[in-house]
């Protein structure tokens, strides 16, 4: 049955209002996605939360919630707010509980129990890649990286990133290039993209069939201490991750910590080993991430297509079964 303006209003409302839960829980503040996922797995409605108050859920929690103090009716109105919001701006909204969460995702130990994006979620039977790496990149690693998303998406495969300038913005756009449908998350809400500067991109995203994500309601602005909780998505989302480039002390490095907890494959690119940018890089080879110098062999891997001729994959520089530990040594003393 076809809806008039009217009903597709009234629907639209109803199914914000809907997860006016999820939305009150997303607004607490001082929780960490662990305890927003208790909350939202112990409460089936907005009426059993809504008559909490800072003690109770602190007793739910078991630990004293630090910050400002904050009512239950401010909650509820920020959240009201933000269901407004979201339907003005078109941002859609997925929860944990859904379906249609991303299920790589869903298997952290801490996933985001509310996520907000625009455009349209990445098939949950396709693989996707995440490639990151400094905002700063040499010419070459900022090739490599464009090079990397285009092969990938050419082969099918959405690369996944943060959307950030340098090596992040190169596989996007070469991924786009490459008729892939890529994912960028965000430190911010959707409808706040930072950088600034990348505006148009987040329109090529999303009028390719792309996707904007992000755990932040709308109007969070891009706060620095937003982008380490970032990085765990963009490897949650992933099978694996490429570090083109990173220096010692680089945001790629907090990824790549995390692929390794989640259990996720992890390469590096030959680029970043021989650049002067590429300390941290070449480093994670010496512990054991697996060397490439295209995305044949990240398909050669995954069993998606036979490489190319030529050289694509070099053996890891570390040692077999020490390899993991050693990169986990490695990533926990610099970061």
């Amino acid at each position: 049955m076809k809806r008039n303006a009217t009903d597709k209003l009234f629907w639209g409302i109803s199914m914000v209002k809907s997860s006016l839960l999820d939305l009150m829980i997303c607004r607490v503040p001082g929780l960490k996605a662990g305890e927003r996922l208790l909350l939202q797995k112990t409460f089936d409605n907005e009426g059993d939360f809504s008559i909490l108050s800072k003690k109770d859920i602190e007793n739910i929690l078991g630990r004293v919630v630090k910050g400002r103090e904050w009512t239950m009716s401010e909650i509820i109105s920020l959240a009201e707010k933000d269901a407004s919001s979201a339907l003005k701006l078109n941002i859609k909204q997925v929860s944990w509980r859904e379906n249609t969460y991303p299920p790589l995702l869903r298997e952290i130990f801490d996933p985001p129990p509310l996520l907000f994006y625009r455009g349209i979620l990445a098939d949950p039977e396709k693989p996707l890649v995440a490639v990151v790496g400094t905002r700063k990149p040499s010419p070459k690693a900022a090739e490599r990286a464009y090079d990397l998303g285009r092969e990938l998406g050419e082969a099918g495969v959405s690369v996944v990133s943060g959307l950030a300038l340098g090596i992040d913005s190169r596989a996007h756009r070469g991924n786009i290039d490459g008729k892939g449908t890529t994912v960028a998350v965000l430190g911010s809400s959707p409808d706040n993209i930072y950088p600034v500067s990348n505006r148009d991109l987040a329109r090529r995203i999303l009028d390719t069939g792309g996707l904007i994500l992000s755990e932040y309601p709308p109007g969070t602005e891009p706060l620095k201490m937003n982008f380490p909780a970032r990085n765990r998505i963009i490897s949650a989302m992933a099978r694996g991750t490429v570090i083109v480039e990173a220096p010692e002390k680089s945001g790629a490095l907090i990824t790549a910590r995390f692929a390794l907890e989640h259990g996720r494959d992890i390469w590096v690119d030959m680029v970043g080993i021989t650049s002067r940018q590429g300390a941290g890089t070449k480093r994670l080879a010496e512990d054991g991430a697996a060397v490439i110098n295209s995305a044949d062999a990240i398909l050669t891997d995954w069993g998606l297509a036979k490489a190319r001729a030529g050289n694509t994959r070099d053996e890891s520089l570390g040692q077999g079964a020490n390899a993991a530990s050693a990169m986990a040594e490695y990533l926990n003393i610099k970061l």
